[in-house]
C-alpha cells in the first residue's frame, strides 16, 4: 500500500521547530514529533507501508493522517511536487504578522495613537512592500492581517493583496473603518476566492462621528457591516470606550449583533497621542473601567449573547460556548523558568507602517518604537530571530519576578505574571515594569466579582480560572 500527501499538504519547517506540515488552503500550521514525521515522510509514493520492515505505530500514525486528510492511498510513482517537498525557513516560526501597510487614513480620530491624520508615520514606497511580502514568504509567514492607518486608501491595495496570494500567504483580517468598503472591493476579493473577515470600529450610536472626526461615520461603517454580511464576508468590530460613550456599550454590541457581526473588543481610549495632545479628558480610571464592564456582564447575558465578546483583560465570553467564560488576563500556567511575559507577541508579530518589527500595536507611536529594527535595514529573518525585538519577546516570567521580588511574592503572581507589557510601558514607561491594570483585576477582589456576576445568570457556567486553588 502506497501513501502521499495531499496536494494542499507541504512539508515544513522553522529553526528550533523542524517538523511541520502547513495546510496551503487554510494557512494552518501542524507540528510533528520526531516519529510522526518520519512516518509522514514515508508518504511520498514510493514506499510501499505494508512492508514487513515498517512497524505497526508507523502504519497507525499514517492510517490517523489518513482519517485527518492529510494523506491519501495512491498508485506506487506518484511524486510530490517541488512546492510539497520539505523546505526549512531561517527563521523562527510566526503564526501571523499583523501588518500597517500604511500610516496615513481618510479619518481624523481623536484618539489615534499613531497620528495618522497628521500621516505621522509616512507609507513605504510599492517596491518596499512588495520587498516585506517576499520576506514574509521567504521566513514561512503563512498568514496576515492588514491594517493601516487606514489599509483601504493604498492605491495598490489589491496588487499587495495578490503578491501575498502568489506567495501562498492568507490574508485572515482587513482592519478598516468601513468607509472605502463597497460591493466593488468585495467583488474583486471574491474573484480571487478570499473572504477575510473585515474588522471595523464602532464607538456607538451618536459617538461615532464624534470619535472618528468625520460626519457620517456611523453611517458608513453601518453600511459596511451590512454589506459584508449580505455578500458573505465575516465582520468583526473594536469598540473604544471612553466616558463619554461608556453608557451606550449595551445598545451598541446589540445593534452590531443585529448587523451580523461576529464578535467586538472593546479597548479603553488611552491618555496619549492625539487624545493628549488635543486634551479630549481623563481616560479611565482602572476601577472605574472594571465597574463598568462588570455592570454589563449580567446584561450581557440578559440579550442572549448578541456576539462574542472580549472585554479588554477583564472578560471574555464566546456566543458559541453559552456556559463557558474566560478572564484574558488569568494566565495558565505554573512555570516562570518557560512563561514568556508576552506569549500573544511570540505567535503574532506587529509590523508597523516604517517597517518596524514591534511586539504589538500598542506600541506604535510610543518613543520606544525606534528602539525596534527596521526590516528594510535588517532584514526580517534577522529581526525575528537576533535583534532588539526578539529581546523582548523572549522575557521570561523569572527575569521579570528578578526585577520585582514584592510581584512574585504576591498570591496572584502565578495568575498574572506581571500582566500586559503595553499597559506597563503606557502606565509607568517601562516595558520590565508593573502593570497596574493587571494588578488592580486581581488584588482588588474584581475577579470573584465577575465569578459571582456569571453564576448569578449562568449557575453551571465555567471557566479555566476556577482550576486555580485561589478560586476552589
Amino acid at each position: 500500500m502506497h501513501y502521499k500527501l495531499k496536494d494542499n499538504i507541504l512539508l515544513r519547517g522553522w529553526e528550533r521547530l523542524p517538523y511541520a506540515l502547513i495546510d496551503s488552503k487554510t494557512g494552518r500550521t501542524m507540528f510533528l514529533n520526531p516519529q510522526q514525521w518520519d512516518a509522514i515522510n514515508l508518504c511520498d509514493g514510493t514506499v510501499d507501508v505494508s512492508l514487513p520492515i515498517i512497524s505497526d505505530s508507523t502504519r497507525a500514525i499514517i492510517a490517523d493522517a489518513q482519517k485527518q486528510g492529510i494523506v491519501a492511498p495512491c498508485t506506487p510513482g506518484q511524486a510530490l511536487t517541488e512546492n510539497q517537498k520539505y523546505r526549512k525557513y531561517p527563521a523562527r516560526y510566526i503564526r501571523q504578522a499583523h501588518w500597517s501597510i500604511t500610516g496615513r487614513c481618510n479619518y481624523r480620530c481623536k484618539h489615534c495613537f499613531m497620528s495618522a491624520p497628521s500621516a505621522k508615520f509616512s507609507d513605504m514606497t510599492h517596491a518596499q512592500i512588495m520587498d516585506i511580502v517576499r520576506q514574509l514568504g521567504d521566513c514561512g509567514v503563512m498568514n496576515v492581517s492588514l491594517t493601516g492607518g487606514e489599509p483601504l486608501v493604498r492605491p495598490d491595495f489589491l496588487e499587495i493583496v495578490d503578491a501575498l496570494l502568489e506567495r501562498g500567504i492568507h490574508i485572515r483580517t482587513i482592519y478598516s473603518n468601513g468607509a472605502l468598503v463597497n460591493e466593488q472591493l468585495l467583488r474583486e476579493l471574491g474573484r480571487r476566492n478570499i473572504h477575510p473577515e473585515f474588522n471595523m470600529s464602532y464607538d456607538g450610536p451618536g459617538w461615532h462621528d464624534w470619535l472618528r472626526g468625520i460626519p457620517g461615520a456611523e453611517e458608513a461603517v453601518n453600511r459596511a457591516f451590512a454589506l459584508c454580511r449580505d455578500n458573505g464576508f465575516p465582520t468583526a468590530a473594536e469598540m473604544c470606550i471612553h466616558q463619554r460613550n461608556k453608557h451606550t456599550l449595551r445598545e451598541s454590541i446589540k445593534h452590531m449583533g443585529s448587523l451580523g457581526v461576529r464578535n467586538v473588543k472593546t479597548v479603553p481610549v488611552a491618555n496619549f497621542g492625539e487624545w493628549l495632545k488635543n486634551g479630549y479628558g481623563a481616560s479611565f480610571t482602572n476601577k472605574e473601567l472594571y465597574q463598568l464592564y462588570l455592570d454589563y456582564i449580567p446584561q450581557y447575558y440578559e440579550d442572549n449573547m448578541p456576539m462574542s465578546i472580549m472585554l479588554g483583560g477583564f472578560f471574555m465570553a464566546d456566543a458559541r460556548e453559552p456556559d463557558t467564560f474566560y478572564v484574558p488576563a488569568y494566565k495558565q500556567t505554573d512555570n516562570p523558568e518557560t512563561f514568556c511575559m508576552c506569549g500573544h507577541a511570540r505567535l503574532i508579530m506587529y509590523i508597523a507602517p516604517d517597517g518596524r518589527v514591534l511586539p504589538c500595536m500598542s506600541l506604535s507611536g510610543m518613543d520606544i518604537q525606534e528602539k525596534f529594527p527596521l526590516i528594510t535595514e535588517q532584514g526580517l529573518a534577522q529581526c525575528i530571530t537576533d535583534s532588539y525585538y526578539m529581546s523582548i519577546i523572549n522575557m521570561r516570567a523569572s527575569e521579570y519576578f528578578a526585577l520585582h521580588e514584592d510581584c512574585n511574592a504576591c498570591k496572584y503572581s502565578r495568575c498574572c505574571y506581571g500582566g500586559c507589557r503595553a499597559d506597563a510601558l503606557g502606565e509607568d514607561g517601562d516595558l520590565t515594569g508593573k502593570s497596574h491594570a493587571s494588578c488592580e483585576l486581581f488584588k482588588g477582589g474584581w475577579v470573584d466579582r465577575i465569578i459571582d456576576a456569571v453564576r448569578k445568570v449562568r449557575p453551571d457556567a465555567k471557566s479555566p480560572v476556577l482550576d486555580n486553588p485561589l478560586w476552589q
